[in-house]
């Protein structure tokens, strides 16, 4: 019997691109698993530049061979991860674009995220995230992976939005989507944000005929075609407001259209960092702003297994000393949050692989996550941590319990 199975990557900064990259070719050996299977990909910031390379049909193999600048490394891949966006950011602007955080941490209890909402906008450059997601989407302006979601937050009220959640139902044509996680009331949920815009001609296909370019063939339904709908059907943590076919907008004309890039550097629009990033009539920030990971996103799709990895939670906690103590203030928020996501998850009946670094890893990587000369260290500690560190989260998952 086929395990359904899900994959929701945190985010991370540069550093926790890397060590997830080494993670996730970690948990591919461990689980015999090619991860660019998994039925619906989850990705937050650094986490959403992933999971667009695995919808794209690159694999952690790929990535890899891309952070060691081998000379066969995938020329997309490799011109993406050589660009060091900074380990601090510009002088900030004037305003608080993402003030609309600040009640929506209150609500949740989630100081971070509050406190994010006072940060002044910011001035970094995301266009190396836009060229990446221009590089990497097919020529409908996504992923030909049917269920890539990229999460953000919006900067008014805070609700995350997954770009890239598909309505499609098999046999029909594409509907595209922007699955929203409602507020705390029901007039909070708005539409707004973007559908995903790759589905169109991807209907009915399986994306495992060609894993190298994840090309379709007709009469196969990739599982992940219809998981918005269910999500829509099941109800739960999760809402899908439909839009136009094709992602190209204007079909119930209430969720504009987006491509790739600006759907990825809205999901790691650092608040105070980066500029929140508008897309149709809304501003969308980084939404690990909200939540790490989103992996409550899956809870109504029902699915049999949940692999997360995490470079930004602990769970449990880590010790730290000196500099280290003020990241571990930010860590521990954010594993609370994934916690919950967690308990919601295993509540509906499916099992959680939960991946998150060593204190050996955290010791490398420092306190600074876009600290771009630790990244070599970061790569190298990883791939010898991982391996066991997946292992257990596998035996761990299996007894229902976190490591």
């Amino acid at each position: 019997m086929t395990t359904r199975r899900g994959l929701a990557i945190g985010c991370g900064g540069i550093l926790g691109f890397a060590w997830t990259v080494a993670a996730l070719d970690a948990v591919e050996r461990a689980l015999d698993w090619d991860v660019r299977d998994a039925e619906v990909l989850v990705g937050t910031s650094a986490g959403a530049e992933i999971v667009a390379a695995l919808g794209s049909g690159r694999t952690p193999t790929a990535l890899l061979a891309a952070l060691d600048a081998t000379p066969d490394a995938d020329p997309v891949l490799a011109g993406h991860v050589a660009v060091d966006p900074g380990a601090l950011p510009p002088l900030p602007g004037l305003g608080l674009p993402g003030r609309g955080l600040v009640a929506a941490g209150l609500r949740r209890g989630s100081a971070y995220t509050a406190l994010a909402g006072l940060l002044p906008r910011g001035r970094g450059d995301a266009a190396w995230l836009r060229a990446f997601g221009h590089a990497l989407a097919d020529p409908t302006g996504w992923v030909p992976h049917p269920a890539t979601w990229l999460v953000a937050a919006d900067a008014a009220t805070g609700e995350r939005i997954a770009f890239g959640a598909d309505n499609t139902q098999p046999g029909t044509p594409a509907v595209s989507a922007a699955h929203r996680v409602p507020g705390a009331t029901a007039a909070a949920d708005r539409t707004g944000g973007e559908p995903r815009s790759g589905a169109a001609s991807t209907t009915g296909s399986n994306p495992g005929v060609d894993r190298a370019a994840l090309d379709t063939s007709a009469g196969a339904q990739h599982p992940a075609s219809d998981a918005a709908a269910r999500a829509q059907a099941q109800g739960g943590a999760a809402q899908v407001a439909e839009g136009g076919a094709g992602g190209r907008g204007g079909g119930s004309g209430r969720v504009p259209a987006v491509g790739l890039g600006d759907a990825i550097a809205a999901s790691w629009a650092i608040p105070g960092w980066f500029p929140p990033v508008r897309i149709g009539e809304r501003d969308y920030v980084d939404g690990g702003a909200v939540s790490s990971v989103s992996a409550d996103l899956l809870v109504p799709l029902g699915l049999d297994e949940v692999v997360v990895v995490a470079p930004m939670t602990s769970a449990g906690g880590e010790p730290a000393t000196g500099l280290d103590r003020a990241e571990r203030l930010l860590r521990g928020q954010m594993t609370r949050g994934l916690d919950r996501e967690v308990a919601l998850l295993r509540a509906a009946g499916t099992r959680v692989i939960r991946v998150e670094p060593s204190a050996v890893d955290l010791a490398v990587m420092g306190p600074n996550f876009m600290d771009f000369r630790r990244r070599a260290a970061t790569l190298e500690i990883a791939r010898r941590t991982t391996p066991a560190r997946v292992a257990a989260a596998i035996r761990a998952a299996h007894e229902g319990v976190d490591l």
